[in-house]
């Protein structure tokens, strides 16, 4: 593995953990709240991170949130 991947390879790690945070940090916050606020807090926790990730996938985690009160799986970062 070259040097560049390696460091790509980190970076992507620490995209995902941080992704994790945010999902963690809105599920102990919102559980019982509006879907839509969910998604909301999740966007900002992504975008104050500066993580990138597909509406989808915040629209997906944010309707597990609100069903159940955590998310199955965290968006991937991209």
């Amino acid at each position: 593995m070259s040097q560049s991947e390696h460091d790509s390879n980190e970076v992507q790690q620490a995209k995902q953990e941080a992704a994790e945070h945010v999902v963690q940090r809105v599920e102990s916050w919102q559980d019982g709240a509006e879907e839509e606020t969910v998604r909301e807090e999740l966007a900002e926790g992504m975008e104050k991170a500066g993580i990138e990730v597909d509406d989808a996938d915040l629209r997906e985690t944010a309707e597990q949130i609100h069903a159940t009160g955590s998310a199955d799986d965290t968006p991937e970062p991209r």
